[in-house]
């Protein structure tokens, strides 16, 4: 089977070099280069075109994000960002996004060396994973999941006790989980719904501080009102509330009757925090056969325990098909669980939010 053909951009020889070590360490990739900037990566690129490139953000000659977005209007490949996310880092990651990046590796800006040591399993799954992405179907607007520097190991969080007792509610609610490629697809779902549909609380995998930019940009383009959840926050008709990053998202009965939403924080679960299986498991137990559950691009199967639990409890469950995913991960693997009532396009999705919301009214 052909290995996964690498090249490094990055202005630091340090990085260069142990990135090198660590992605040749593992029989199915091969670092066929490595450039100090751009310029010398394009040249480079001429005589062998890579699977993926894994790329810094500031560089000399030319910035990471003009060089991204000229890869992905020549030759749309796979791209794996590795920078600091600092205050003015964060809103330069989401920028990277949004011009086509399938992932974002945070790096620290001390240890860097030790990181990027103890990190190689997690270099080797991203760059095997981003290899799998279709980056066509990225657009111009598109943006994915951010992988902190440090991820926990695998421990499974239970659910949380509601604060205010339990009881099943009646009011409609949609609980959305995705990952890699979401932010592109959630921006198509949320920016064709009208502004009274039932409350929406959603998972996608970022880390902290960049959630509150991302639900901000969503808000100004969406006639619902967007934001990143705070502990406590209704979920109320014409409200989409994003998990913060870095901290789980769950729906609680509010003591007035309907829903509101508690962000805690917890180990991560299925590898993640937030987790969509967290989310999906408390809105079964919450909103029952009131929810509509869906499940959408991503790499892995966070979300699709979960889902499964909604849909035994008689929630609706819609999947994104596989043309229209960045990568069919999550989807598929609910799908195989058989969670899923319905496999629909990206396009479809908010007919199906609004489809049931209308069976429901009437």
């Amino acid at each position: 089977m052909a290995k996964i053909r690498v090249i490094i951009v990055d202005d630091s020889a340090v990085v260069r070099q142990v990135m090198s070590a660590v992605l040749n360490s593992d029989p199915e990739i091969k670092v066929i280069a490595t450039a100090a900037d751009p310029i010398f990566a394009l040249a480079k690129m001429q005589v062998e075109w890579p699977d993926v490139i894994t790329m810094d953000i500031e560089m000399p000659r030319m910035d990471g994000i003009t060089f991204l977005r000229r890869v992905m209007a020549e030759r749309p490949t796979p791209v794996v960002v590795c920078s600091s996310l600092t205050e003015v880092g964060t809103k330069t990651a989401l920028e990277a996004l949004n011009a086509g990046a399938v992932e974002v590796i945070a790096k620290p800006r001390v240890g860097l060396h030790d990181y990027l040591t103890e990190s190689a399993a997690t270099l080797i799954q991203v760059v095997k994973a981003a290899a799998r992405a279709n980056p066509r179907r990225l657009g111009t607007t598109a943006a994915a999941r951010v992988i902190p520097p440090k991820l926990s190991a695998d421990v499974i969080l239970p659910p949380a006790s509601p604060r205010h007792g339990f009881h099943r509610g009646t009011e409609r609610l949609v609980a959305i989980g995705t990952s890699t490629g979401g932010t592109q697809a959630l921006e198509v779902v949320l920016r064709a719904l009208p502004r009274d549909v039932p409350g929406i609380a959603i998972v996608q995998h970022m880390p902290e501080r960049f959630t509150h930019a991302f639900a901000a940009r969503l808000d100004s383009l969406c006639e619902m009102e967007v934001r990143e959840a705070r502990d406590g926050d209704r979920l109320s008709a014409g409200r989409a509330l994003i998990a913060p990053g870095g901290r789980h998202l769950l729906v609680v009965n509010a003591p007035t009757g309907g829903y509101q939403v508690e962000v805690r924080d917890g180990p991560p679960v299925s590898r993640h925090r937030p987790s969509v299986n967290v989310l999906f498991r408390s809105v079964a137990r919450i909103a029952g056969s009131n929810a509509l559950g869906i499940i959408m691009t991503g790499m892995g199967d966070d979300g699709a325990e979960g889902l499964l639990e909604m849909h035994q409890v008689g929630a609706h469950t819609v999947a994104q098909d596989e043309a229209s995913c960045v990568v069919y991960g999550m989807p598929k693997e609910a799908v195989a669980l058989g969670a899923v009532d319905r496999i629909m396009p990206l396009v479809d999705i908010h007919n199906a939010i609004i489809e049931n919301w209308e069976k429901r009214k009437g």
